[in-house]
């Protein structure tokens, strides 16, 4: 009895002693956060963020603003919102001056520019009044799946500087134009400018990409007006001064406009440098005694006093009737398929080069909703085969190998396209 109590009064002190260590230990110990409070709970959502696929980004198209045609992103907290995106920045512009009878023409290069292209277009259209009504209607008439890949502005014919019967006069009508783009089109970038006997063979995002080619002083691209400097126009008759050794043609000419009109051009009139809206009028008064191509020769003029800034691509994006009326002698048309083709001299209107003439007939009587296989290809191929008698025609093969191409991968996203679709869930 006595040894149960003493076995009890030892475990009374033990639990006391154990009691009063666990007391001072939570007290010299640093106190614990409060535990977080818990949620308080919230109206069930359409679709959690985390593992489960929202329908309204599955199903629906996306968001214009959005840069690329993309899905806008969604802000996070704290996040200003974005302004957005101007159009003009979203797609590729294309310039064109279509005066007298170059409606047709010009319809038919953008419809070139349409079937082929991926990327949304902004067309910039100068014209004489008489023709506007025309090209509304035409374009208009076209089928809403392709008038949703472009937009288009038409503009009067204006001369910001010197006499406007004068330019008008140079050369064709109205093809001086193109010499006012950077001072017209001041909220637009980058531009490719063409002439109206233009047609596309492939994407203009291909030749739309050569623009982050160029390095700090670059400012325009063009093609040489020949690869032979011994049978080349400027290297024999010229009476001005010209780029290079063969010249350029500006019938395809991209341009970086923004840096054109920050730059100060070396020229022939002043010692110090010009602005490019400066440097025109004094430049024709000087030389319009010596020029022969008008606002070409122009362009060759300046980009002889400064040569650094302009970007030479191959002639397969220039391709014209000298490339192989007398010859093949275009290399890069050779290895690559041509382009663009370009055909000058009124070549789509007579019968002096089948071969262009059967592009060009070829693509306007396309009906835009028809196989691009059985309704353009295989009737430009039967068509070429009544060309053969000329040099133009005995190498088909330059004429067909981008078209070709360019048709495959048409095709390839229209599957994916289709595909894709048919997978929403």
């Amino acid at each position: 009895m006595r040894l149960s109590c003493k076995v009890a009064a030892a475990l009374l002190a033990l639990g006391s002693l154990l009691l009063l260590y666990l007391l001072v230990g939570s007290a010299a110990a640093p106190p614990r956060p409060p535990p977080a409070p818990s949620a308080p709970a919230r109206p069930a959502r359409p679709a959690s963020p985390v593992g489960r696929r929202q329908p309204r980004l599955s199903r629906s198209p996306p968001r214009r603003n959005a840069p690329g045609g993309g899905l806008a992103a969604a802000r996070k907290p704290g996040e200003q919102k974005r302004s957005k995106e101007p159009s003009s920045l979203q797609c590729m512009h294309l310039a064109v001056v279509a005066c007298g009878d170059r409606l047709e023409e010009t319809l038919i290069m953008l419809k070139s520019a349409v079937l082929f292209s991926n990327r949304r277009l902004c067309f910039h259209i100068f014209s004489e009044d008489s023709l506007k009504p025309e090209f509304n209607k035409k374009l208009q008439e076209w089928p809403s799946s392709y008038t949703k890949k472009f937009e288009y502005n038409i503009y009067p014919i204006t001369f910001s500087v010197g006499n406007a019967q004068e330019w008008k006069k140079l050369f064709k009508p109205c093809a001086a134009q193109r010499l006012f783009l950077p001072v017209i089109l001041k909220d637009v970038d980058s531009l490719l400018y063409v002439d109206t006997d233009v047609l596309f063979l492939r994407p203009i995002d291909d030749i739309w990409h050569i623009l982050k080619e160029f390095n700090s002083t670059q400012l325009a691209a063009m093609a040489p007006e020949h690869e032979i400097p011994k049978i080349g126009w400027y290297s024999r008759f010229a009476r001005h001064p010209y780029y290079g050794t063969t010249g350029v043609n500006s019938g395809v000419m991209l341009m970086n406009l923004t840096r054109i009109r920050n730059t100060q051009f070396r020229n022939s009139v002043i010692p110090s440098g010009l602005t490019w809206e400066e440097m025109l009028y004094p430049l024709y008064q000087k030389y319009k005694n010596y020029i022969t191509w008008g606002d070409q020769d122009l362009l060759n003029i300046i980009f002889y006093f400064n040569p650094e800034c302009l970007y030479v691509f191959p002639c397969q994006w220039n391709y014209r009737p000298d490339h192989c009326m007398y010859g093949s002698n275009c290399k890069g048309a050779e290895e690559e398929g041509v382009s663009i083709l370009h055909g000058n001299r009124g070549v789509y209107h007579d019968d002096k080069q089948p071969t262009f003439k059967a592009l060009y007939e070829v693509i306007r009587d396309f009906p835009f909703e028809d196989n691009l296989f059985q309704s353009l290809y295989y009737p430009l191929q039967s068509k070429f085969l009544d060309t053969v008698h000329t040099l133009c025609g005995r190498i088909p093969q330059v004429f067909l190998k981008q078209i070709e191409k360019t048709m495959k991968k048409v095709y390839e996203n229209r599957v994916i396209v289709y595909l894709g679709a048919n997978h929403r869930y």
